[in-house]
Parts: C-alpha cells; sequence; structure tokens
C-alpha cells in the first residue's frame, strides 16, 4: 500500500468514527477467553503476534477463532457483523495486515475514541487484553474482500447441496474447498483469507454431522455474501 493510499485509508477510519451517529460507550465490553492462545508479554506490541508466519498456522487458526466470537460480541454493532461495515464506522478490512495497519488498530482498541465529551468507541484495552485485541486483528485481517466468493458462488452452492443430500465424497470436497479457498483474497492484503470455503473445508470430517456443519457454512456464508 502506498503512502497516499495509508492516508487515505487513516482518514476514512477518523472520519468515520468522527461522523458515528451513536455513542459506543455505553456497550459493557464482554469477556474473552484468550487461555488457549500465546502470551505476549506486558507491553503492549505494535505488531499482531498471531499472524501464521510468526506464530504458525495452528496459533493463527486460533487466533481467528477467538476473534472471531470477541469481535461479533463487542465490535459487531458499530463495525458491522463479520466486519463487513455498513457505513456507519470504519470498515476495518481495509486495514492493512501490517505493522502500519496494527498500530492504528491498536491504538483504538487500546485507548478508545472520544468526541466533544462524548465516547464514541470505548477503551477495550484494560477490560479485555492485548491477546484478545490481536486475536480480534487477526479474525478481521482475515476477512475476504467483498465480491471474493462471486466467481465461485455457484460451485459452493452445489457443493453445499450435495452436502446436504447427503452420500458426498467428502475427501474429494474437502479438497476442492481447499483449492478455491486458497484463491480467496482478502482486503487488508493478508495472505489467508477466513472464506467460507476454508471453514466448510475444516468442518469436513468423513461424519454426517461434519457435513452438516460444512453445509451450514457455506450457507452462512454465501447469505452473506450477498
Amino acid at each position: 500500500m502506498t503512502n497516499m493510499t495509508r492516508g487515505f485509508v487513516a482518514a476514512v477510519a477518523l472520519a468515520g468514527l468522527a461522523t458515528m451517529a451513536f455513542a459506543h460507550g455505553d456497550v459493557a465490553p464482554q469477556p474473552v477467553n484468550t487461555d488457549a492462545l500465546p502470551d505476549v508479554g506486558e507491553e503492549w506490541l505494535t505488531e499482531n503476534p498471531y499472524r501464521a508466519a510468526a506464530a504458525g498456522n495452528e496459533v493463527w487458526a486460533k487466533a481467528v477463532e477467538i476473534g472471531d466470537s470477541a469481535f461479533n460480541q463487542n465490535c459487531a454493532r458499530c463495525h458491522g457483523l463479520g466486519a463487513v461495515s455498513g457505513g456507519l464506522a470504519p470498515d476495518l478490512r481495509f486495514l492493512e495486515a501490517e505493522e502500519y495497519g496494527d498500530e492504528w488498530f491498536m491504538e483504538r482498541f487500546q485507548h478508545g475514541y472520544t468526541q466533544d465529551g462524548v465516547t464514541k468507541m470505548p477503551a477495550f484495552g484494560e477490560v479485555l487484553g492485548q491477546k484478545a485485541g490481536w486475536a480480534i486483528r487477526t479474525y478481521i485481517e482475515t476477512r475476504p474482500e467483498d465480491g471474493a466468493l462471486d466467481g465461485h458462488s455457484a460451485r459452493l452452492t452445489a457443493i453445499r447441496d450435495a452436502l446436504m443430500a447427503g452420500g458426498a465424497d467428502q475427501p474429494a470436497l474437502k479438497e476442492e474447498l481447499g483449492a478455491i479457498a486458497v484463491e480467496v483474497k482478502t482486503a487488508s492484503g493478508a495472505p489467508v483469507a477466513d472464506s467460507a470455503a476454508s471453514r466448510a473445508a475444516k468442518l469436513l470430517d468423513g461424519s454426517d454431522l461434519g457435513a452438516k456443519h460444512a453445509a451450514d457454512a457455506l450457507t452462512v456464508g454465501l447469505s452473506a455474501a450477498h
């Protein structure tokens, strides 16, 4: 991302926060269980420690899982379900998945935002802690860009229907879903997207219940994409 683009993203984010029509400050932060994530120390970091390149795929996946729940409990009211903003608050998916975006995100997460004496965003840092902040950040940066599934929606719908009907070749579909997942781009520039395809692939374990859960994940993902 160029310096000009970075400045634009920051300006849009600041403008979005400044024009929020209602205060977020009356929302009590919901606790986040981060016991499954590695400790990151007491001093606040400036770069995401839970990216796969730094922490490994297993930690990254757990951070996405925890961040998903934490975001939708604490952030979605203003920033949108699945981090897809309706325009009232910044669309955090577009903060680049590098130290520049990390610093901006964590400054807001840690200290919140107040305008003219009104809390537009509460300070989550002391309440939720740094591990929760980085988990949320990991989840946000892996969100697919708008339209990322459009080229695959017909095939994903067919896979979903096959799984719902029962008797599908799960290993073959798991492999196909994994191949589709690799092609899904993130809005932040992160190398791996947490998409409906990747979620469904992880859920396929050869069981009927796994097939049902994978079909449900595809249903939710395809619905959100539209």
